[in-house]
């Protein structure tokens, strides 16, 4: 929420259209740990008798965890497609880096997520009917056999992570080709023209949106590939049940849940790290109570 105020404040020395998707990438992390981790992890393990454990409500937070996830990271992919256009497309740059351009993307992607998520609804079905009241959900079995729902699934797993690992690898290795090749150019340029002494201000720009673009991709990748792996292994060896908690496919499948989660919480961190004016922003923040309160009493 403190990374959502700052961004949007717009007082980070950063142009809107990357504000705007910053803003959007930080909003669906919040929305990621308020589904995923708060509605369905904490209040599912620790309050098992609630109101949001009857299977219709259970449906919609199961859909939402899926379109917010979803959202998390394609938001991700265009803003690292978005970086790749301002570095590498010059012509392009002015027509597409616009603030308007990335509203109609991201709220496209939202739509997108949505249609492409709400099919999740369906896949449950009650565990319990008490009353004739259903609770809590457990996956169809059909699920597991009819060729509808094994396409669907394929597909939820092309498009989520696997179709963005490979978009953000692609655009990564191109931006890092392209920033190789511009910066022998320029310095070939300041040795002929006698003045590679002088910092260069264009490669110092670049430098920073390559830090903060590769941070954040990066982090994606990373804290995404366990759970990659394990969705691999488990299509290979139909490893539908495990032993135990300690299981090792057991491990590996909660282990890649946990840092795809972590991934959606880090980004704040990354953007403290990597930006010097949102960490000036970040300690105004910080100190603006404490001096309220010392000019309450001193007074």
């Amino acid at each position: 929420m403190v990374a959502i105020v700052i961004l949007a404040k717009g007082k980070c020395g950063l142009s809107s259209c990357i504000t705007y998707y910053l803003v959007a990438m930080a909003t669906a992390d919040l929305s990621v740990v308020i589904t995923s981790v708060i509605l369905n992890r904490i209040i599912g393990m620790y309050f098992p008798t609630n109101y949001l454990l009857l299977t219709p409500l259970c449906r919609i937070k199961s859909a939402l965890v899926y379109i917010t996830r979803d959202c998390s990271v394609w938001f991700t992919v265009k803003f690292t497609f978005d970086r790749f256009v301002a570095i590498c497309c010059q012509k392009l740059k002015s027509q597409y880096c616009k603030k308007q351009t990335a509203g109609w993307i991201l709220g496209m992607v939202l739509s997108l997520s949505c249609l492409k998520n709400l099919a999740w609804y369906f896949v449950y079905e009650p565990l319990y009917i008490i009353n004739n009241t259903p609770w809590y959900c457990r996956i169809r079995s059909s699920f597991y056999t009819s060729p509808l729902w094994l396409a669907f699934s394929y597909f939820g797993r092309i498009a989520n992570p696997f179709l963005p690992f490979l978009i953000v690898l692609a655009l990564n290795a191109l931006t890092v080709r392209h920033i190789i090749m511009v910066s022998k150019a320029r310095k070939a340029l300041r040795v002929n023209a006698r003045s590679e002494n002088n910092p260069d201000p264009e490669m110092e720009n670049r430098r920073k949106s390559i830090v903060l673009l590769f941070s954040i991709s990066g982090n994606f990748l990373l804290l995404w590939l366990t759970f990659a792996v394990h969705y691999v292994y488990y299509r290979i060896v139909n490893a539908y049940s495990y032993t135990g908690y300690n299981d090792p496919v057991y491990i590996l499948q909660e282990t890649g849940y946990m840092l795809v989660l972590l991934s959606c919480c880090t980004n704040t961190f990354i953007y403290a790290v990597t930006q010097t004016k949102f960490r000036q922003e970040l300690m105004k923040m910080v100190k603006y109570p404490m001096s309220q309160i010392v000019t309450i009493f001193c007074r």
